[in-house]
């Protein structure tokens, strides 16, 4: 399903419950979903031309059909410096805490797309059209999110889900600890965007928030608790 969210901001969602989304933003296709989200993507695609494809990072339910889409369509693949290893060989369970486990083999073997080539990569204070470029590590080394500062739509992949990811209830959550290589980090990286007072929020998974109540920062300042 594509809806509009903002002014060239639209979201992706890729399965039921938004329970995985991704972005068209300013012509760039943000994330990719798992691998049989593809004929999703591309009816997209065909709907609103993008002209790049960014990662908010390497993992199997945000690259898994980027290598189709930047193929057919001749997308430049752009992702952080950090992200490159597991962008070009497709390996992506690289950095869970715990690679052997039987959810990150599943992912793997499942959700994952084949490796392809960076053409360009995208660092702290770098630009994708309006958006900002946010380092944002913890969930994954590399992990980036991508902030419009005049309008506040903050596109933060998964630093945090606005969802359960069992049993698929709206709500505010840290992304699980088994996907996750350094949990302190990542809540490191939510108090960095928290000082931004995002006025709308898009997740990799769960629905967009719109954050006229400041529940956001609130879930933050709760977090520091945590670590």
């Amino acid at each position: 399903m594509l809806r509009q969210i903002a002014p060239e901001v639209f979201q992706i969602s890729l399965m039921p419950r938004n329970s995985i989304n991704c972005y068209i933003i300013e012509g760039v296709l943000v994330d990719s979903g798992i691998r049989s989200s593809y004929s999703t993507i591309k009816k997209a695609l065909l709907n609103i031309p993008v002209h790049q494809h960014v990662l908010t990072h390497a993992h199997a339910d945000h690259q898994g059909c980027s290598d189709q889409i930047c193929s057919e369509f001749e997308l430049p693949l752009c992702c952080h410096p950090r992200e490159i290893f597991k962008t070009q060989t497709g390996l992506v369970t690289k950095d869970y805490p715990r690679p052997q486990h039987w959810i990150a083999k599943l992912q793997q073997r499942y959700w994952a797309g084949q490796g392809h080539q960076v053409d360009r990569t995208i660092a702290e204070n770098d630009w994708v059209g309006n958006f900002r470029v946010i380092e944002t590590p913890g969930h994954s080394p590399g992990h980036i999110s991508l902030f419009r500062e005049h309008d506040g739509v903050l596109i933060i992949g998964d630093a945090a889900t606005n969802m359960n990811l069992l049993t698929t209830l709206p709500g505010l959550r840290l992304p699980p600890n088994v996907f996750t290589s350094d949990q302190q980090n990542n809540i490191q990286s939510l108090q960095k965007l928290a000082k931004l007072h995002p006025s709308i929020i898009c997740f990799g998974h769960g629905p967009i928030m719109r954050n006229s109540e400041r529940k956001f920062e609130q879930f933050v300042a709760n977090c520091s608790y945590l670590y």
